[in-house]
Parts: C-alpha cells; structure tokens; sequence
C-alpha cells in the first residue's frame, strides 16, 4: 500500500512520460514481421510490452534489449512453430493482435493467460479468423482465451467482422492482412469502439511501407504478399499516461505540461485536453508539449467511447467538479483489466461521491470527496486515478500499488516530482 502526500504541489511543472503503450504492441509486431532490422527507439518497457516482446521470442524472432533502443530482427512474416503455451498475463492488447499473428506461423499455437484473463471475450476475433479459413478456436468454448490458432499459408479473402467489444478485434486482422495470399476486405458489422486506436494500426502499418485502402471505420481493404519495411522507429509518449498528469493539473489547480506530445497525435486521449478545457481548465499547446493549468471547475455530458482508457482518470476530476458529469458510450470497459464502471463507482462512493453506473456509462455528483482506502482489483488504471485524488485531499491509500507496472512502471517517481 501506498499513501498518497496531499501538500505543497508545485505550481509549474513539467514531466516526461514513457512511449505509447499502444504504439508499443504495434510496432514491435510490425517490426517482427519486417523484412530486416529495425531499430526501435522510446518503446515502452511495461509488464504489458514486455509479453508482447516475449511472446514473439517464442515465434522465433530475435530481439535485443538495450537502454535507450530495441533491435528486432524481422523474419518476413516466418514465424517458428511454438509447443509451450504463449502467457499473456492480463494483457488484452497482446492476446488479441497475437491471436492473428499466430495464424502466420507453423502448427499450432496456445495463448493463455491470468484468471481475469480467461473470462475476457475474443469470440469475435475468432470469428473473422475462421472466415478466412484460420483454425482458431476458444480452448474452454466459452468465447474466451486460452486460445488456440493453427499457423500456415493464410489464403486471405473478404470477412466480416463485430467490434462492439474491442477494436483490438480489426487491428489484429489488419496487421496480419499484408501476409495473407489474396489480401484481406474487412467489413466492420459492429463498432468499432475506440475508433482512434484502428487509426493507430494503419498508422504503424502505413509508416512499415503498406497501404491501407479504407472507406471511415466501415471497410478495409489491404492487398496480400506485402511486407513490412524494415528501419528506423521512434514511439511517441503515451497520451493515456499523460492524462494523469493532466488530471492532476484541473484537480490541484496547477500548471503541468507534458512534453514530447502534440495535439497531432493519433491517440485519442490526446482530446482528454478538450473536456478538461469543457470543464473549465486551461489548455497551452507549446513546441515541446501540452500544459493543462486547473482552477474551478465543472461538470459536463461527454461521449468517451474514443477515449476509453481516460474513463476512471476524468471520473476521478469529475469527483472534485461541480454538478454531474455523465460518461456515455462506454459499456465495453465491463471487458478490461477489471469491470472498469463497477470498480469506478465502488471507490469514488468510498471518498463519500454518489455515482451510479449503467450498462453504457457512468453518472458522478461532484462533492467534497473524503480520504479512502482504494482497491485497485489489480487494474493499473484504477490505481494511478484514485491516485491523484490523494494530490488533493489527506487519507487516500492505494493498495496493491505495483500494479502500475503493467503500463507504466515509473508512474509513482514521476509523480514525486509534482511536489515542492
């Protein structure tokens, strides 16, 4: 456990945080199936990467860890057979885009993962795998992982597909889309939410020398027998991480800037800057990052289906605004690390918050919170949210705190140095 200081924030500050998450997974997938040696530069080190990393060693990809760079050796698409189960832990993002990789290698392969992660859905996937003649099938016919995906000579050919659930569905599909024989013509049916992540995808794959041919969300389309250039990456910082640090600005009133991040990005939380400004906060896009200064604020009606990560960070904000702050549009957070609305609700209600969830969203009275012990239900994102409460008021106290590791492992250092 660990208490959280409630004095002396400074006034101005500026902080760094660690390459996108998100970015992370997909370019080192990428790279992987390149046709050569890439060198990857500010990838995220976390509990999540680091399975994805491991996973693909077990593929047979070379990969060399340094301080400041990671070298992969791509392999064209060629991947090693695999008879030990591949652990994802409770990494949704490894287990999705792995799940379509996989149909690449040879023989087949078992992903499994933690407790929590055997109940989180990826039937869909499966689905869309099927259509295109992939054997892959949920082990425990429950729609859930493990799973099991049988690699070869992917023929490819049209699909359609439900993402209502996840997007990570159409992102695993897309990157494997240009080793396919005939190529692939994705028909989205349902969805997709977190539609900036999809975006994230054909970035990655458009910076690897693809092209993507897409009509908005609603169809793909990528030819076969392409490859992935190899080279030189960077990873830009991770836009949800930085939202803490946005957080903590309309929460204290101070100035923090967060470097290295432009509105340009295709992160979606990049807009959480956008309700913060609704709320009454003051947004300075400056050459070297974003500052978010805080004052009175107050509450709004936001659709955060694009944003989905930021939900329990500007539940917590809303916690200190005035008026209800509705959320809509986010019943897929049910499905994450943890049931994201529940554990919400459970928490703020402890700091004395009426809130309320529905089968889409959330609801939060704005009030005077009160300190609290937080369960984090072994979720990162609920951990270094309720965190940022305790920058304001005496007595919050989080449990299980190492569980920041799975994103962002220097979260507790970096935010040290908010204070004086």
């Amino acid at each position: 456990m660990i208490e959280i200081k409630s004095q002396n924030i400074k006034k101005s500050v500026e902080v760094a945080v660690p390459g996108s998450k998100s970015y992370t997974h997909r370019i080192l997938i990428a790279a992987a199936l390149s046709d050569g040696i890439c060198t990857l530069q500010n990838c995220l080190k976390s509990e999540d990467t680091l399975l994805t990393l491991n996973a693909l060693r077990q593929f047979g990809i070379r990969i060399d860890e340094g301080d400041d760079r990671i070298v992969v050796h791509g392999t064209n698409g060629i991947l090693k057979p695999c008879s030990d189960p591949v652990y994802l832990g409770n990494s949704g993002t490894s287990m999705r885009l792995l799940t379509g990789v996989a149909a690449l290698g040879a023989g087949m392969y078992t992903l499994t993962g933690t407790e929590r992660m055997l109940e989180r859905p990826i039937q869909d996937l499966l689905d869309g795998l099927n259509q295109i003649g992939v054997f892959a099938r949920s082990v425990n016919k429950d729609g859930c992982p493990p799973v099991e995906t049988r690699g070869g000579r992917v023929k490819g050919g049209a699909l359609s597909l439900k993402c209502k659930i996840s997007s990570q569905y159409l992102s695993s599909l897309l990157l494997i889309a240009p080793y396919t024989q005939d190529g692939l013509e994705i028909t989205v049916t349902e969805g997709p939410v977190s539609r900036p992540y999809v975006d994230m995808t054909v970035d990655i794959m458009t910076r690897f020398g693809v092209k993507v041919v897409r009509d908005g969300y609603r169809r793909f389309a990528i030819h076969g027998q392409q490859t992935y250039m190899a080279g030189s990456y960077m990873v830009e910082p991770d836009c949800s991480q930085a939202g803490y640090f946005w957080a903590a600005a309309a929460i204290t009133g101070s100035k923090i800037k967060v470097k290295g991040i432009t509105k340009a990005s295709r992160q979606g939380d990049v807009r959480f800057t956008e309700v913060l400004e609704a709320m009454g906060c003051k947004i300075f896009h400056d050459k070297d990052g974003i500052a978010v200064s805080g004052g009175p604020i107050s509450a709004v009606e936001v659709d955060m289906a694009d944003m989905p990560d930021i939900v329990p960070t500007l539940a917590v904000v809303a916690a200190f605004a005035k008026g209800t702050t509705i959320i809509r549009n986010v019943a897929h957070l049910k499905a994450k690390e943890s049931d994201r609305l529940t554990a919400v609700v459970n928490e703020l209600s402890k700091m004395d918050i009426k809130a309320s969830c529905t089968d889409t969203g959330l609801a939060i009275n704005g009030g005077r919170p009160c300190g609290a012990v937080i369960d984090t239900y072994g979720d990162h994102r609920i951990a270094m949210s309720f965190a940022l409460a305790g920058l304001r008021i005496p007595g919050i106290v989080i449990k299980d705190e190492r569980c920041v590791e799975k994103s962002f492992p220097d979260f507790w250092n970096v935010l040290e140095r908010l204070y004086e």
